[in-house]
Parts: C-alpha cells; structure tokens; sequence
C-alpha cells in the first residue's frame, strides 16, 4: 500500500499529510494567521514568504507525526488550484522538488475536492450518491457527487459574491472583533440572542435561484444596522448572533433543498466554515428532522490542511489515476469537475 504525502498552501496555511489507505498517519500546519491580522484579511506576498519558511519544517514536523520516514512515501499529491497564485507556486515548486527527489509519482489536485475528501478520513467512503456543501473563506458551492475520483463532480451552485466566509471576516470588522472572523462571531454569538435582529436571508424569495447563495447583501445589512446605532438592550453578541443564524439557515435551508432534488440521502458539510458550531448545530436538527444523514469532518480537518489533499491523492493511486505531467503549472482559478487537475 502507497503511501502519500499531500501538500496544501492554497492561502495562508502550510499543510502537509500522509495517508495510507484512507487511514491518516500524520499530519502538520504551519499557520501565518497572526502575520496578516493587522491588515484584517490575508496578504499573498506575506503568505507566500511565509509557505517558503515553513514548508521544510512542516514537512519534517509531520515526517515525526506519521512516525515514518521520508524515503517511505510513494506518491505526493499536492493544491494545484484554485487559490492564491503566490501561495500555489510554492507548494507545487515544493511538491515537484520532492517527487523529483523521490522518484515518485505526482499529482496535481483540486482544493475543493481535498475538502470533500477530508470527511473519508473520519466516515470512511462517501456514499454513492450525496450532496457535498462546501462552505470557506473564499467559497460557497453546492455539489452532487457520486465517486470523488471515478466520477465527473456536478456543480450545482456557487455563490454571486461574498463566500460565507468573507462574510464573517467582513462583518467582524463591522462589530470590531478580532480576525480571523469566523472563530471570533461564533464566540461572541454563544452569549447572544440569535433572534434579537431580523437579518435578511438571501436570495431566499419566489424569483430567486432556488440553490444560489449571496452573502454581500446580508453583510450590508449588519453594516447599514451597527451604523445607524444598536439599540438599547442589544449589544454586539446579540448582532452577531443574529447574523450567524441568517448564514446558518440560507446555508442549510439551500443544502437540503439540493438533498431533495438530486434524491440523495447523506449531505456533506466541509471547509473552514463547517467549523462553526451553530451551523454544524442547525444543520444536525434539520437533517435529522429531514431523515438526511449529515457528515461533517471533525473541526481541524475542516480548515485547509495537509491531510486532505493526501486524502484526495490517495483515492487518485488507489483508483489506478495516472500522474499529472512534469510541467502543470499553479491554476489560480479554476472550477470543480473532476479531482484531479491535470
């Protein structure tokens, strides 16, 4: 059995993983969170440095978390796209440099299906049939899939503007809490009244696409609503509750809407934002009051990581996928139809 190391440096997160068979050995993150919260969002060129400076320890770190060695890897799957085109650069320098070293195979892949590869790695096998809601800082899309690598991936929605993720990061500016937002609002939200403001839900009326998501407009609203003043008797947990649920229905309302029209039985939350512990809450109610099965990785496997993407290359050697040529290069944008890139 191969083993594969995965490498992820899509932001402004170093990751790197070794999986076997499905099964995680190890895995490490280096994190330059801390260097990009002055500027209250993430930097590319401080990103990339930072992937340079920590590529090599990381890989050593988790090198020691897997308790193997470097000369018992036998494929590398590395982020290809989409992301920031700085950041991808130096993972797939790293990822070619090491296949070169090794004389293994290599395989460019997409991050979003890293994501939906992430939950294997806890439940095991995704079913036949499913809907996979990925939800991040810089995505909000609805999937159909059937097999993550023997199967074209159908895209059944995306957001038109701000991804759920930048909006928390947007609106935590407007309530003056700390980035990263996500984590900040859903501290905050703990100690509010999640019915205190009436926020809007978004392109939820009868003209609206039935599975799209918008998020800008909702940002706006907490914006316009924090500066006409908050009201007596309602303080910033409230608001920030208040917004947090408006996210939390839109996304599951659209999720299970998705499940009942694709007719499948298991619906699939991951990326950074499945963190959050109201929607991972509201999404369990109404699965279980809808009779869907929900999956959602544990907390650490939902942000960007290492373990993911040797989750997704793992499936790729597993199924008998051919390795992406020598020259593919870092693709910044790029839709979600199939696992492997090139």
């Amino acid at each position: 059995m191969t083993i594969v190391m995965g490498i992820e440096t899509s932001c402004d997160e170093t990751g790197v993983g070794f999986v076997q068979d499905g099964v995680l050995l190890g895995d490490a993150l280096a994190s330059s969170m801390d260097e990009h919260a002055r500027f209250g969002g993430v930097v590319p060129e401080i990103a990339a440095r930072a992937h340079v400076a920590s590529m090599i320890p990381t890989v050593h770190k988790a090198i020691s978390n897997a308790g193997i060695s470097l000369a018992d890897v036998g494929a590398i799957a590395v982020t290809a796209g989409p992301g920031l085109a700085t950041a991808l650069h130096v993972g797939v320098a790293a990822a070619k440099a090491y296949a070169l070293a090794l004389e293994v195979p290599l395989y460019a892949v997409h991050h979003l299906a890293g994501h939906a590869a992430a939950d294997t790695l806890e439940h095991g096998p995704l079913p036949d049939r499913s809907v996979v809601l990925i939800v991040s800082g810089g995505h909000t899309s609805l999937l159909f899939v059937r097999d993550l690598v023997r199967t074209p991936i159908v895209h059944l929605s995306d957001t038109l503007d701000d991804a759920a993720g930048e909006a928390f990061d947007k609106v935590s500016r407007v309530l003056d809490l700390p980035y990263p937002g996500g984590p900040s609002i859903d501290a905050a939200a703990r100690s509010g009244d999640r019915t205190a403001v009436a926020f809007p839900r978004p392109l939820t009326g009868p003209g609206d696409p039935e599975l799209g998501f918008s998020f800008s407009g909702l940002k706006t609203a907490v914006a316009r609503y924090v500066e006409r003043g908050i009201p007596a008797g309602i303080g910033v947990p409230d608001v920030a509750a208040s917004f947090q649920e408006a996210v939390a229905d839109v996304l599951i309302t659209k999720a299970l809407r998705a499940c009942r029209r694709q007719q499948v039985q298991t619906l699939v939350i991951v990326g950074g934002v499945a963190a959050n512990s109201r929607i991972r809450e509201l999404a369990q109610e109404r699965c279980d009051q809808a009779g869907i099965g929900l999956r959602i990785p544990p907390i650490r496997l939902c942000t960007d990581n290492g373990a993911m993407i040797a989750a997704i290359g793992d499936l790729l050697v597993r199924d008998g996928a051919k390795p992406s040529p020598a020259d593919f290069s870092a693709t910044p944008t790029v839709a979600l139809s199939s696992a492997q890139l090139y």
